[in-house]
């Protein structure tokens, strides 16, 4: 029996996006952020449910995972969508889509060679 209290361990270098996306304020933030633009902390924390604090600790890890970005102006800092970072999870979602492909191209085939 494996623990819940054990930290998953990815394999491939879209996990750290993939862990990011898993926590629902983090996807919050990040629609909020696509929807509205780049924005401060306490602009977040008007549009998201959660407290100051909680959004930059979601925004630190969204941040290590490459997901936004940020600029300092003046004594805030502006966060910014990073769209870059979401490339990894593409690549990684893209090798699942060409296999499907291969697989019904395949289907494909042999479905005409037994009718001909």
């Amino acid at each position: 029996m494996v623990s819940g209290n054990l930290p998953f361990v990815g394999t491939y270098q879209a996990g750290a996006v993939l862990d990011a996306l898993g926590d629902p304020t983090r996807r919050t933030i990040l629609e909020t952020l696509r929807r509205t633009g780049p924005s401060s902390v306490a602009g977040l924390a008007e549009r998201v449910p959660v407290s100051r604090p909680a959004i930059s600790q979601h925004l630190k890890v969204l941040g290590k995972a490459g997901l936004v970005d940020h600029e300092a102006q003046g004594t805030r800092n502006i966060y910014r969508l990073d769209r870059a970072g979401l490339d990894e999870v593409r690549d990684w979602l893209d090798q699942f889509w060409g296999d499907a492909l291969d697989a019904f191209a395949e289907y494909v085939r042999k479905t005409e060679e037994e009718q001909q």
